[in-house]
Parts: structure tokens; C-alpha cells; sequence
């Protein structure tokens, strides 16, 4: 023990000879609550630490140092340390969000308390370090009252992209930003029974959860304020900045099997069996307890260029074993795709003078992922000297997602701030069929095929002005600017084989009427072509299609006085393939006292159909009840779309309003806020019509402007924060309420029931939840904390491939989870996300969309997950 406090009077005494001193204290709030992960650095130093869980620090300093504390909210702080070995220190919340770009204002001078519309602001890091979810998409769902999102099976790419929609609106009626720049969206439209059929939304899991300082989601129609897809909303994604700290996790978790239901004996996974497929379509595996298996791996890295400057760097990867549960025997593969992928991003500004800085982002996502198509359990689609018990195809995937942003912004001496800007971005998603053989080929058919794929890219130049006048009333911000963008569609062929339908001799048939078609020995139907799960996209599938559009915007806030301001936006855009549009907004919020605001919003908006809503076209196979029915998505822009009625596609076109209040009492804080979304013309993809006049084909399939729906709901957040003896308590109350209703079918002269019928309008109405309610708790004390979440899914009622109502009764989930400060630099958290193991409500009748016993609803169908993750920061 001597030798012990001689070691220790050893180091304490070599600080001092170096001039250095020990620092510690206590971060709080201005009611006394513990800030964690404040920032906290050595001014003109590469020295810097991070507060605890409970606003707790420790540092080594130089003799004469400063100490600057920031964090995202309240104002930064800087605290000579001269003598003081103790300095505790009180940040006062305040403007420190209006030093970066809030969106839904342009005024230097907004908070995101203070605007007068509804943003949620979402810490990353707080969510991340206590949640077992591992992409974007999930974290919203459980985070964002109106974000919805599911998982996918049998879905085609949907399986590998999830889709998500804000207020039950289209994934493409979101738009989505990075560091207040637009995003590029994801090049897969939705087909099946996924929410948002017919629809093309961002790809937010394509962005590093470990690069994002902080979410920022503007429940309200901005297309006046940020154009084309800002109906339901904006959610701006906001890159980490961080220096000199390297941070981040590795995480381990996995399903618990064992899902709940009566399943009928040998159901894939019954009992909790993890069963998978030979190529024989053979169920083979062991008993297993647990699948779906992830493993995430992140690092966060930042260094100081010059004064005030930065490079922050992330990557992250990724590797997620598929899921299994039971599905019906035309389904054997029912479960989540397998993901294997590999993120790095990167975020920059580099000081060029005292008000002008130049500005980087962007990054690179890899991932090749795996998810199962239906079952060929045997007739004309089985060659059986290849499969002789049928087989279960594999869709396979590589989607590389790049994006670059480079801009300058500087201020004037008169006050103006620019910022001039190019942002580039492409989605490229590339299909492999596996396991699988084209029929018309018979016994020579290969079991894998190249089947060609898509991408999207957009390339966007902007120029943004804004000044602040403080002596204008009580403060005026004008803002304007322009933006110039491009748009490239390309659908590319696959190899032969994975598209063309052969001949008894092996030849591809051009000549129908001189050239034989295998059929199947038994039944004696024909064998198809293409490759079973998938067919390849064939040379007229492939497109090449372009735009452009211009805008130009104004945007004015001006605060009448202390308590009333009032905002103002308009916006005009014009597209190079079907014209011009203006869009306005106005909005207000009235300071009822120093603790209450009253806001509201009124706008119109619009959203300009894709490029991949015109021209996106794909013979495919369809199963209905588990039988396969050819069907031709045919392009909007084709002869064949024509002669069946459906015209070409316009904007969609909405009228957004919105009031709402906040309020703010010591620890706690509410907003409530209503809106009303009534949108025209929303492209939806079609039901199927008889097609007997197309070769080879069964049904066709359109886009169209088929309906008018008007949306009515409810937004509620209640927080409360409390510091005791004991330990310091947090709770969270997060609601949704929403109806949406079809106001018409535009269906002109063809029969509503094929056009747009009941299971399509089910689909509509499912991506729509009546309520979701989340209710999440935590608790920390010295070096612990635990959490607890609650969340309730309304009802949701699907109309199945037998006409028939299936309807899934409201569910609650529970997540859980507890960690511990193993050191000043690691983090251990163990948990459990729907710890109870809860399912949707089982289907019987095997009519269901994807085949399983349910649907993409509610919270997924992948049951239990259990999880452990150690977070480090050196």
C-alpha cells in the first residue's frame, strides 16, 4: 500500500513539474440537471474530454488554460481555470442551435423551441448509446411520433431498402437532407404489398448512424421552403464535427426463434428451428434459439484544421444473418434479408478567412445483401433433374450509394450570408438471382444470373443569401436564393438468360410462331422464361431518361414584437418535362407567456413525379394466394399504358395546416400539434388489369394519379426531467394520431375495383396507422443508467388475396436495457428490444401478401432481440 501512494505522489508530482493540473466538476443545467457528453476542450489545445452520464469531468490541463464547454442547445462557455482545481459549471440553454442550420427557418436567430412550426430534434448519441437498433430507419420508428417503418419479405428490393413514410404520407413525400443539403433519393420503386407502393423514397440507412450529431424532423409541408417531396415533411440529417475524440461502438445481438403462433406441423421453424433451404428447397438446420445474428463495428474520428476548422471521419460495418419464421409451403424463405455492408463518411470545413469558410460532406455505402423469393414447389417453373424437390430462389443485391457535397459560404461586411453549393449523388442497385434456373432452359439452365438492375443520380447547384436586420421591429431575416438540378434514370439488362424465354433447341425465341417452347412433361403447360424469383431486366426494359429543374425562392421571418412573429416563404420551380409551379406558406407564433408558445402553419406543396414513376417498366411474376401469375409493369410514357386509359403523370399538389403549442414548466416540456395534409393526385401504382393481348403476359400494371386522400391528426410530446438523491429520471411520452381518408378514386372510365380496388386502398390506408404511442423512461445514477420503452401500434386491417379482411389487432412492445461505465473511456449496455417476444396477430388462410403468417405491419415479424454493445471514446 506504501509503494501504492508513492506511485501515485510519483505521477501527481510529475504533472505539477510540467506545469499541469488536474481539473474536475460537474455540468448542469440551469434547474440542476447533469448535462452528458458535454464537449469540453483545452482552448488552443488538442486536449478534450466528454461529461458522463452524470455531467461528470475530469482533465489534465496546462498552467493558464481555458476550458470551453459546448453542447448542442445551450449557449458555449469558456471558464479560466487559473488555481481552481473543482469548476462546476452551468450552460444556459440558448442559441446555440441557430449557429447551424435549423430546418424550417432560415433566421440566425431561431431555436428549434422557438420556430413556428413542429421539429423534433433527436440527439444521436443519446438514442444510439441506449438503443440495440441498428440502422436509421428503426431508431425513427421508435423515436419520431409520425415516422413509420418496416421490415420486408418477398418484396423484391424492398427487402433490402426499407420503406418509411412521416404522417402516413409516401416515402417520396418526405424529403430528406444533409446538413440543410438535398439528398439524393434511393433509384427502387416499391412494387408489392410494402408500404408506399408505387413510391421512391431516400435510402436513410445508406447514411452512418456513428456520423450524425443530431436529427432534426420538420413535421410540416415545406415544398414552398425546400420544393418537390416536402409534403409530409423534412428531415435534416445533421453531421458529427467532433476533433480530437475518437469514438465509437461494437455490438452484438440476435432473434429470439421462437415465434409465437399455432403453426400446423413441419411449418419452417416451428418450435424455434432455424430452418433454411438446400437446393433441393429442402428445409435443413438445427435447432437454434436465435437467428440474425448482427454484428456492427463503428469508428468515429475528427481533427482541427487551422482556426476552427475540422475533418471529421466515420465508418461503420456491418454484417446481419437472416431471419426465418414460419411462412406457408409456398413461402419457405419468410424472414429479414441478410445484410453484409460497409459505410465511411466524411465531414469537413476549412477556414479560408475570419467569415469564410470552405465545406465538405459526403461518403460511400457498400452493401451486398440476401432475402428469399417464393417457392417453387413444383409443375412447369421446376426442372426436377436440377431441383427435384422444387426450390426457393435467392434475390441478391449490390447497392453502392455515393454522394459529394462541396460548397463556400462567407459573410459580408454589410451583414449578407452566402453560401454557394453542389451536391451530387447516386444510388446504384444491382440484382443477382441465386439458387434459382430458368425453366425454358430445362436441364441446361444455370442456377445463378446476373438480372441487370437501376440507379438514380442527382446533381444539385444552389446559391442561398439571408441577412438579419435586429433593428427592424424586433428582428427581421430575409432569405432567397436559387437552385439548378439534374436528374439521370438508368434501368440496365441483365445477362441473357436471367430475361429471354428459349426454344427445344436452347435458342431465344424472336419468332414465336416458328420456334417451339419447352413445356413440362407432366402437365403439359409451358415452361416460362427468365430467371425464377427475379426475371433479368432484357434490352427493352433499359432506359435513359433525364431532367432538369430550376427554382427560385424567397423566405422572410420577422418578429413583430418580443411574443409575435410572423413568417412568410414562396417558391417557384419549373421542370424541363411537364412544367412550372408556385407554392407559398405563411406561418406564425404567438408567445402566450414565457413558458407557453402557440404556433400554426398554413402552405400549399407539391411533389413532381419520379423519373422512375415514368418510365420504370418490369415483366415480372407475381404470386397471388401462392399462385404465379405473369404481370407487365408497364412505363408510364408507353402505347400500351395509353390504350388502357391511363394518362400521363402530373404533380401531386397538397394544402398543409397546422396549430399547435409548447410549453415549458421547470423539468417539463409539452408540444401538441394538429395538422391537416389533403393531397391531389397521388401516384399510386395500380391494380392489375387482364391483359391477354400482351404475349406472355397475364395482367398489366400502371402508375397513375389514381386518388385524392386527406389526412387529419394529432402529434403529442411530453417530457419530464427530474434530479434526486437517488439518481436523475427522465421520461418521455411520444404520440401519433392519424386518419387518413380516400377522398376519390380517379379511375375516369376504367372499373374502380381493378383500378384502384379495396386491397389497394387498404395498402394506402395501412402505411397510415390510426396511433402509435411510445413511452420511453430512463434512469441514471454515478456510473449506471437503465432504460425502458413502451410503444403502441394501433390496429391495421389488410385486404388479402382472397378479398378478405386480415386484421391486426393493436400490440405493445418493450424494450429494455441497462449499462455501466466500465472506465472513463468504455461503456458496456446490455438489452432487449421487444423483450416479450410479441407478433402481429397470426393469418391463416395463406393468402397474405408475402406468405408468411404476417404482414409488414406494426413492429415486424421478427420477434425478440437481444443485444450487447460497448461504446469507447478515447
Amino acid at each position: 500500500m506504501k509503494k501504492f501512494t508513492l506511485i501515485l505522489l510519483g505521477v501527481f508530482t510529475t504533472y505539477l513539474s510540467y506545469g499541469q493540473q488536474i481539473v474536475s466538476g460537474t455540468v448542469t443545467d440551469p434547474s440542476g440537471l447533469p448535462i452528458p457528453y458535454v464537449n469540453i476542450l483545452e482552448k488552443g489545445s488538442e486536449k478534450g474530454t466528454t461529461t458522463d452520464e452524470q455531467g461528470k469531468y475530469t482533465i489534465a490541463v496546462d498552467e493558464g488554460a481555458v476550458l470551453v464547454f459546448s453542447f448542442i442547445g445551450y449557449e458555449t462557455k469558456e471558464v479560466e481555470v487559473g488555481n481552481q482545481e473543482i469548476i462546476d459549471v452551468v450552460l444556459q440553454e440558448g442559441e446555440a442551435l441557430s449557429t447551424i442550420i435549423v430546418v424550417g427557418s432560415r433566421s440566425p436567430k431561431r431555436t428549434a423551441t422557438d420556430t413556428p412550426v413542429a421539429i423534433d430534434i433527436i440527439d444521436m448519441q443519446e438514442i444510439i448509446t441506449k438503443s440495440g437498433k441498428i440502422e436509421i430507419n428503426e431508431l425513427l420508428q421508435y423515436t419520431a411520433p409520425s415516422f413509420n417503418a418496416n421490415k420486408q419479405s418477398g418484396s423484391d428490393g424492398a427487402d433490402h431498402i426499407d420503406p418509411a413514410s412521416l404522417r402516413g404520407l409516401g416515402p417520396d413525400q418526405t424529403l430528406v437532407l444533409i446538413n440543410g443539403k438535398r439528398r439524393h433519393s434511393s433509384s427502387l420503386i416499391n412494387i408489392f404489398g410494402t408500404r408506399g407502393r408505387g413510391n421512391s423514397g431516400t435510402d436513410l440507412n445508406a447514411i452512418p448512424a456513428t456520423a450524425i450529431k443530431r436529427i432534426e424532423v420538420l413535421r410540416d409541408g415545406a415544398a414552398a421552403q425546400y420544393g418537390s417531396d416536402a409534403i409530409a415533411g423534412v428531415i435534416n440529417i445533421v453531421l458529427k464535427n467532433d476533433v480530437n475524440t475518437i469514438s465509437g461502438s461494437v455490438s452484438y445481438g440476435a432473434y429470439n426463434t421462437n415465434a409465437k403462433g399455432d403453426f400446423p406441423d413441419g411449418t419452417p421453424n416451428t418450435d424455434g428451428n432455424r430452418l433454411d433451404t438446400d437446393n433441393d428447397g429442402n428445409r435443413i438446420g438445427d435447432d437454434q434459439d436465435f437467428d440474425g445474428g448482427s454484428v456492427k463495428v463503428t469508428a468515429n474520428y475528427g481533427v482541427e484544421i487551422g482556426d476552427g476548422g475540422y475533418a471529421n471521419f466515420t465508418t461503420e460495418f456491418l454484417s446481419k444473418n437472416k431471419t426465418l419464421r414460419p411462412g406457408f409451403d409456398f413461402r419457405r424463405g419468410f424472414g429479414e434479408a441478410a445484410i453484409d455492408g460497409f459505410n465511411f463518411f466524411v465531414n469537413a470545413a476549412v477556414p479560408i478567412s475570419k467569415k469564410t469558410e470552405a465545406y465538405a460532406f459526403g461518403g460511400r455505402n457498400y452493401r451486398d445483401t440476401d432475402a428469399f423469393a417464393f417457392t417453387r414447389n413444383g409443375g412447369e417453373r421446376v426442372v426436377t433433374a436440377i431441383f427435384p424437390n422444387g426450390f426457393t430462389p435467392r434475390i441478391t443485391s449490390n447497392i453502392i450509394d455515393n454522394s459529394v457535397s462541396v460548397g463556400v459560404r462567407t459573410e459580408t461586411e454589410n451583414g449578407w450570408k452566402i453560401d454557394v453549393n453542389n451536391t451530387w449523388g447516386k444510388n446504384n442497385f444491382h440484382y443477382f438471382i441465386q439458387g434459382t434456373l430458368n425453366a425454358s432452359l430445362q436441364e441446361s439452365s444455370p442456377t445463378d444470373f446476373d438480372a441487370g438492375g437501376h440507379s438514380l443520380s442527382q446533381n444539385t447547384t444552389s446559391l442561398d443569401l439571408s441577412k438579419y436586420y435586429p433593428n427592424i421591429m424586433k428582428g427581421l431575416n430575409i432569405a432567397f436564393g436559387s437552385e439548378y438540378r439534374t436528374e439521370n434514370f438508368i434501368i440496365f439488362a441483365g445477362e441473357e438468360g436471367s430475361y429471354a424465354t428459349y426454344d427445344v433447341n436452347g435458342l431465344p425465341i424472336i419468332d414465336p410462331a416458328n420456334q417451339t417452347q419447352p413445356t413440362d412433361p407432366d402437365s403439359g403447360e409451358l415452361r416460362p422464361g427468365g430467371s425464377q424469383g427475379f426475371p433479368g431486366y432484357s434490352p427493352a426494359n433499359e432506359v435513359d431518361r433525364s431532367r432538369s429543374n430550376f427554382s427560385l425562392y424567397t423566405d422572410a421571418e420577422l418578429d413583430i414584437t418580443d411574443s409575435f412573429l410572423l413568417g412568410a416563404a414562396a417558391r417557384f420551380e419549373n421542370y424541363s418535362d411537364f412544367g412550372s409551379t408556385i407554392n407559398g406558406k405563411l406561418a406564425f407564433r404567438v408567445k402566450a407567456s414565457d413558458n407557453i408558445n402557440v404556433r400554426g402553419s398554413v402552405s400549399t406543396g407539391f411533389r413532381a413525379p419520379s423519373l422512375a414513376q415514368i418510365y420504370y417498366n418490369l415483366r415480372f411474376t407475381d404470386f397471388q394466394g401462392g399462385v404465379a401469375t405473369e404481370t407487365l409493369l408497364s412505363p408510364n410514357n408507353s402505347p400500351v399504358t395509353a390504350s388502357f386509359g391511363i394518362e400521363s403523370l402530373e404533380e401531386e399538389t397538397a394544402i398543409n395546416a397546422a396549430v399547435g403549442a409548447t410549453a415549458s414548466f421547470g423539468g417539463f416540456t409539452a408540444t401538441v400539434d394538429g395538422y391537416y395534409i389533403n393531397v391531389k393526385d397521388r401516384i399510386v401504382l395500380t391494380g392489375t388489369f387482364a391483359a391477354p393481348q400482351i404475349p406472355n403476359v397475364n395482367e398489366a400494371q400502371f402508375f397513375a394519379n389514381g386518388v385524392d386522400t386527406e389526412t387529419v391528426g394529432l402529434d403529442i410530446i411530453l417530457s419530464w426531467k427530474g434530479n434526486f438523491d437517488f439518481g436523475n429520471i427522465s421520461a418521455t411520452l411520444a404520440g401519433n394520431i392519424n386518419n387518413m381518408t380516400i377522398e376519390e378514386v380517379k379511375n375516369g372510365n376504367l372499373d374502380e375495383s381493378i383500378f384502384f380496388g379495396e386491397r389497394e386502398k387498404a395498402f394506402l390506408l395501412a402505411s397510415a396507422p390510426d396511433s402509435k404511442f411510445a413511452f420511453n423512461a430512463n434512469y441514471s445514477k454515478d456510473k449506471f443508467n437503465a432504460g425502458l420503452g413502451l410503444t403502441h401500434f394501433s390496429e391495421i386491417v389488410l385486404i388479402d388475396f382472397a378479398d378478405t379482411e386480415d386484421v391486426y389487432g393493436a400490440k405493445i412492445t418493450a424494450d429494455l436495457n441497462a449499462g455501466y461505465q466500465l472506465s472513463d473511456n468504455l461503456k458496456l449496455t446490455l438489452g432487449g428490444n421487444n423483450i416479450f417476444n410479441e407478433y402481429p396477430d397470426q393469418q391463416n388462410d395463406g393468402e397474405t401478401e408475402a406468405g408468411g403468417y404476417w404482414d409488414a405491419v406494426q413492429m415486424g415479424f421478427g420477434g425478440a432481440y437481444y443485444y450487447a454493445r460497448l461504446d469507447f471514446n478515447f
